[in-house]
């Protein structure tokens, strides 16, 4: 069956992702995979996102079919594009989020502390510290290197030898758990999600 998928083309293809048929997303993946991993990897630096760019890439094509265009172009370019695209928007994405803690560690920085703030800083370590203990390990290692460690999500999941997608939910429930944590202690902070 799938040398009569590799001889038809791009276009016959999508027709039949479009019907559902998962051997011709094999066949589209067989033969376009490699470049889009190949743009994805070029413009992020980073292997784990390149692939995670791919797996969306195909997902896509899989639920939108009807997207791809013969009479726009091929496949390949159709496949590519969505991947650039993608990829510029985590570049952005991270660009923003770098620019934002940034621009928090500067107001942070130019507020300065009075006394008040100082004795209310060391009470609220107090119960984050213990509110951290009762997390599990996972959790407390992707917080304390994103949050206090000060690393991406992607540095971080790379320290921990963990896909960013993994990370990312370990910190989401983490920040959750955190959360309730400090609340049972009677301290009430905005936590990020992120």
């Amino acid at each position: 069956m799938r040398e009569q998928l590799s001889d038809v083309s791009d276009a016959t293809l999508a027709v039949a992702i479009g019907r559902f048929d998962q051997r011709a997303l094999a066949e589209a993946y067989r033969r376009h995979a490699g470049a889009v991993f190949g743009l994805a990897r070029r413009l992020l630096s980073d292997t784990a996102r390149a692939e995670e760019i791919v797996q969306e890439v195909f997902v896509r094509l899989w639920n939108e079919p009807l997207r791809f265009d013969p009479e726009r172009g091929t496949l390949r370019s159709f496949l590519l594009a969505n991947a650039h695209g993608r990829s510029v928007d985590l570049i952005r994405s991270d660009v923003a989020r770098r620019t934002r803690e940034e621009r928090d560690a500067h107001r942070t920085a130019d507020a300065g502390y009075d006394i008040a703030h100082e004795v209310w800083d060391m009470a609220l370590a107090s119960h984050v510290r213990d509110a951290m203990n009762a997390l599990s390990e996972d959790e407390r290692a992707a917080i304390e290197l994103a949050y206090f460690g000060g690393l991406t999500y992607r540095e971080a999941a790379g320290q921990l030898g963990a896909a960013e997608g993994t990370v990312k939910s370990r910190i989401r429930s983490g920040l959750k758990r955190l959360r309730s944590e400090l609340a049972k202690s009677g301290v009430t902070v905005g936590l990020g999600t992120e």
